[in-house]
């Protein structure tokens, strides 16, 4: 099964514990979600889907505390509905109402070398065209939207790591990251389940469990 490496950057990231309610504190490092949006933003299509294999920790993990303004709501699913009925709606949301000032505890100056492959969906294509589309979109740094690093407002710089392309060394460091989310399943679409695995990192690099083996828990 061909796979795929990119090298991604960035000045800050937050890849935010599900546990931690009100203020955003970050996991130690990129989860296998976070990285799988990353190829999605290069190449989303409903034929494939990607799974992430290895994360390479290639910075020093840095923290920095930041406060910053979000938005303490939504917009309501029953004005949606209503408008997706009528045609129209009440769909604003008014920032000087609704704001509120959060700490959060961030990653910074991250980068990190992934690597994934895709699964096919529809059995009938084959992966050839895909590769292509990919490879050829990753190398001119071309994207259905700007990749982010656990928020949206943290982008990420990225690059295809193609065989003899100079790259860093994963950092010499090795430690427990504890229950990490890997993704969420949508086998049933209208519950989608959050799925966990014990994450751990060797020298710098975190192996990441076959989805359909097991390796992720509820």
């Amino acid at each position: 099964m061909k796979t795929y490496c990119l090298e991604v950057r960035g000045d800050f990231a937050c890849f935010t514990r599900p546990e931690m309610k009100v203020e955003r504190v970050s996991y130690d490092v990129i989860t296998p979600s976070a990285a799988r949006a990353v190829f999605d933003a290069i190449l989303w299509k409903p034929a494939i889907r990607w799974r992430v294999t290895r994360i390479e920790v290639l910075a020093p993990i840095r923290w920095i505390n930041l406060r910053r303004n979000e938005l303490g709501g939504v917009v309501s699913e029953r004005n949606v509905r209503a408008a997706m009925k009528n045609g129209k709606g009440h769909l604003s949301v008014y920032i000087e109402d609704d704001r509120q000032q959060r700490a959060g505890l961030f990653l910074r100056d991250v980068r990190y070398r992934l690597h994934t492959h895709f699964e096919l969906l529809d059995k009938s294509e084959g992966p050839e065209k895909y590769a292509e589309m990919f490879q050829r979109r990753a190398r001119n740094g071309q994207c259905f939207s700007r990749p982010y690093l656990g928020c949206r407002e943290f982008s990420a710089d990225f690059r295809l790591v193609e065989p003899g392309l100079s790259s860093p060394a994963p950092i010499a460091e090795t430690r427990d990251l504890g229950w990490m989310l890997y993704d969420l399943d949508y086998r049933d679409p209208a519950l989608p389940t959050p799925r966990f695995f014990q994450a751990r990192m060797e020298n710098g690099v975190i192996a990441v469990p076959d989805w359909h083996s097991g390796g992720g828990r509820g």
